[in-house]
């Protein structure tokens, strides 16, 4: 199967959850302790550069609420990029709820000063290369828990570890940390979303990174008890000299199929030079 097969049935995937609407059913909350999720994400795009890059992100991540306020994520992805063109994986912080990451994959132009696309370390540029990315671990606590009239905040931190292997261009082959501050209200069946965050990133000899922050906003909208689409943009600061800030919108469509299972499907378009020029991705999450 190639990728353009592989996006036809992404796209099909995510509009189709619109279509088992017809017959929508009411779904109990339910507390759980650990959730596993498998996701799966297609980029493409230049990031300033000449050539196209297509990525997939595939990402297995493990939660667990030990409490109430408490909530812990493990993600392990699989990284695929058409070529060496760009650096994969330069952010993944937590976004919105814990289960939506922030830039999938996401390629910068600039190396140490040239700022003319970023050549693979191991000058492979037109080779394709794949295997584990960067594993990210993220811890965060409800600080103040939504009242009536006051939103609920939680703070996060996590911390990326370089398991992606820099001379294929899957990683930075550095250490990242970072921190973010969600805030979230109910206002009838209408959700809105704001988070800002600030990430530092690790000294390279080879790429010229910088620490930048991050944000993500949105509203979401509770069409029935197990659906909701959220319309969302997100971006960074430049996070490297000579690269653009990123910004995309993206349509997200969360389907609670059963009590323990959940759909997540979306589609995006990327509005900056280093960010894709449309994306779109699917996972299953289980709740035990």
């Amino acid at each position: 199967m190639n990728l353009k097969n592989s996006i036809q049935i992404i796209v099909s995937c995510v509009l189709g959850l619109v279509t088992v609407l017809a017959a929508p059913y009411h779904v109990q909350a339910e507390q759980y302790i650990y959730s596993v999720s498998q996701g799966f994400e297609f980029s493409s795009g230049k990031y300033g550069t000449d050539t196209r890059t297509d990525t997939i992100f595939a990402p297995l991540t493990i939660f667990a609420s030990p409490t109430d306020r408490l909530s812990l994520s493990l993600e392990i992805p699989f990284v695929y990029q058409s070529n060496g063109n760009v650096v994969s994986s330069i952010a993944r912080g937590g976004m919105q709820g814990g289960r939506t990451t922030m830039l999938s994959a996401v390629g910068m132009s600039g190396m140490s000063g040239t700022g003319s696309g970023m050549s693979s370390s191991s000058g492979s540029m037109n080779q394709s290369e794949s295997g584990l990315g960067d594993i990210t671990l993220k811890v965060g606590y409800i600080l103040l828990s939504e009242k009536d009239s006051m939103p609920q905040i939680r703070p996060m931190a996590f911390v990326k570890f370089p398991t992606a292997d820099k001379n294929k261009s899957l990683g930075t082959g550095e250490f990242d940390e970072g921190f973010a501050v969600e805030i979230t209200k109910w206002l009838g069946n209408w959700n809105p979303f704001v988070e800002a965050g600030y990430t530092v990133q690790g000294k390279s000899t080879q790429l010229a990174l910088k620490n930048y922050m991050a944000y993500n906003a949105g509203v979401g909208y509770q069409v029935a008890d197990n659906f909701r689409p959220i319309l969302l943009i997100k971006g960074t600061t430049p996070p490297a000299d000579g690269a653009s800030s990123l910004l995309e919108v993206r349509l997200k469509l969360k389907f609670q199929v059963t009590k323990q299972t959940g759909i997540d499907g979306y589609i995006a378009k990327g509005i900056t030079t280093n960010s894709p020029d449309f994306g779109t991705g699917l996972s299953v999450f289980y709740d035990f």
